[in-house]
């Protein structure tokens, strides 16, 4: 069944369910900064408006837009910084 998850005050707010093969999770972020912990390895894909990303360890930033998808890995986290709402898909494993 769904659950649904609530981050940052309100400014993140998920729906996580079990696709065929992974656990994921579709939702949507309000514009501003946020920084994730990741547990499993994740697979973002951006459904609309854009993420700009900036993984553990990485010296710099990279926007990703509708369509366009980034991986992170397990036990690490990731800095976001969102200037229009933006929906996104999350495939965990």
């Amino acid at each position: 069944m769904f659950k649904t998850n609530e981050y940052f005050d309100g400014k993140v707010k998920s729906i996580a369910f079990q696709t065929e093969t992974l656990p994921a999770t579709v939702g949507v972020m309000a514009p501003g900064e946020y920084v994730f912990n990741t547990g499993d390895k994740e697979k973002m894909v951006v459904v609309s408006g854009s993420l700009t990303i900036k993984l553990a360890g990485d010296s710099s930033e990279t926007t990703f837009n509708a369509g366009e998808s980034f991986d992170v890995e397990a036990n690490s986290s990731f800095d976001v910084k969102v200037s229009t709402e933006t929906a996104y898909l999350c495939l965990y494993g």
